[in-house]
């Protein structure tokens, strides 16, 4: 039972990360640049926090080097609907 009852979670984390983009909290970036300076792929997380936009960029890892370095706990994952029609 311990393993089986393990695997969903694993799962419903891969598909959040999947699904999910960085998203800055509005008003709350003092634009440091310590998450640009950490992404491991050169995006400007700090740009997109100082603009209060989601990271939707197609080269984003979801590795969270962004959100776990920020001081001041600006960044967090989130799962958006980019993607859809309405209903």
């Amino acid at each position: 039972m311990g393993k089986s009852d393990s695997f969903p979670k694993v799962a419903s984390r891969q598909e959040v990360l999947a699904a999910g983009h960085i998203v800055p909290a509005e008003g709350r970036c003092i634009q440091c640049g310590i998450c640009s300076f950490n992404c491991p792929i050169g995006i400007d997380v700090r740009r997109h926090a100082w603009l209060g936009e989601p990271v939707v960029e197609a080269h984003c890892l979801t590795c969270g080097e962004c959100v776990r370095r920020c001081p001041r706990g600006v960044l967090h994952f989130e799962q958006l609907k980019i993607f859809g029609g309405s209903s």
